[in-house]
């Protein structure tokens, strides 16, 4: 994925039982070379590794600049800037 995976969005890297293809391989993207699992990551489960991915996934996922200020609202210049 050249642009980065946004959260939410399945690897595509990702074979059909949740093996990296590049795994081992340069090309692989630095963030997920860098992930070290924990204990309190992968849980004691599958079902809680992949909560605490999905939960970590929405923590760093980008937010919309109108979540960001929900009181700001951003209009439309006008002739003469007001």
């Amino acid at each position: 994925m050249p642009d980065g995976k946004p959260a939410g969005v399945r690897c595509v890297q990702l074979t059909g039982d949740n093996r990296c293809r590049l795994f081992g391989d340069p090309r692989r993207p630095a963030v997920c070379a860098g992930l070290m699992p924990v204990r309190e990551m992968c849980g004691e489960s599958r079902e809680e590794a992949m909560i605490w991915l999905a939960r970590l996934e929405g923590l760093t996922a980008p937010v919309p600049a109108a979540k960001k200020n929900p009181g700001v609202r951003i209009r439309p210049r006008t002739p003469g800037g007001r």
